[in-house]
């Protein structure tokens, strides 16, 4: 597969509508939908403690959870799957999660080519940085370990996230320590990169790390810094007028990603700002939504071994 870098100069529309409520809360073989949510830590516990309590989480209108301690993974299969499986994270600055437009709202287009979507609702670290990852690393150990159950390819699951779920997801794609951790692509929406001063999210910051983080902390969680020659293949999508996680945490990682050989395609468009997702009225959402299909698709060509 080519490196890429794809800039795409469209004409400019409003980016952002409504989207409806979602609950999530629900027990395992419950299904909506066709899918099935699948709790993360029923047979065994977490090592570590977000430190908030089960009444902390709330569901707000319009698919936002704020609070979460309740992790779960809800799986939505393809009818005619091809194997491949995206397991998403949503974004919303490691205090919330926008579960629907950049969760669960990916579900049709993604199943429409074959492709399964998991989307993970993660517990939010309050400041207990190692949170986030092991439930997303439980998600990809559950996906592999029931691959047969599930109709899926174990070798073929790829992490994905927006904003806040993208530094998640590019955390798990650089920080791994075996095959079952270690996911097969990743595709990132405006991620949050970096944890470096006048480049990160500050909010996103602050809820992952704490208030005084160690210089040692701060580079441990700036991904752009801990790309190596097993990074996995990436997807980077976002808008060049986003001010809210600015531009330079995607630029930095791609540049980190070509330095080390790894197959990255980055497509950047001119207006739309920060968190768009499948939102309805967005300019682009055919436009970016064919090219992650096409891409994932072409990682893994008919006939073809992982």
């Amino acid at each position: 597969m080519k490196r890429s870098l794809i800039i795409s100069l469209i004409a400019y529309s409003m980016l952002f509508g409504g989207v409806k409520a979602a609950d999530h809360s629900r027990d395992l073989g419950q299904s909506e939908n066709n899918a099935m949510v699948i709790p993360l830590w029923e047979e065994e516990s977490p090592l570590y403690d977000n430190g908030l309590s089960e009444n902390d989480e709330t569901i707000v209108d319009s698919g936002w959870i704020t609070l979460v301690t309740q992790p779960e993974l809800i799986f939505y299969p393809a009818s005619e799957s091809n194997g491949i499986t995206l397991l998403m994270c949503p974004g919303g600055g490691y205090y919330g999660l926008a579960i629907e437009h950049e969760g669960r709202g990916l579900s049709q287009p993604l199943n429409e080519k074959g492709i399964n979507l998991a989307v993970l609702k993660y517990r939010m670290p309050n400041g207990h940085h190692e949170v986030p990852a092991e439930d997303a690393r439980k998600a990809l150990e559950i996906l592999r370990k029931r691959a047969s159950e599930l109709g899926i390819d174990e070798n073929k699951i790829g992490i994905g996230g927006a904003s806040a779920g993208g530094h998640l997801a590019s955390t798990v794609a650089t920080h791994f320590n075996d095959s079952i951790s270690r996911p097969d692509f990743q595709v990132l929406l405006y991620p949050v990169i970096s944890m470096k001063e006048g480049i990160t999210h500050q909010g996103s910051k602050d809820n992952l790390l704490g208030e005084n983080p160690t210089d040692e902390l701060i580079s441990y969680y700036s991904n752009e810094l801990q790309v190596n020659e097993k990074t996995p293949a990436a997807f980077i999508a976002l808008s060049g007028n986003d001010g809210l996680v600015i531009p330079e945490n995607s630029l930095s990682y791609y540049q980190a990603l070509l330095k080390h050989g790894i197959p990255a395609s980055m497509h950047i468009y001119p207006v739309g700002g920060h968190g768009w997702g499948v939102k309805s009225q967005n300019y682009f959402n055919e436009l970016w939504l064919n090219e992650l299909t096409e891409w994932i698709l072409n990682l893994y060509p008919a006939g073809s071994k992982p």
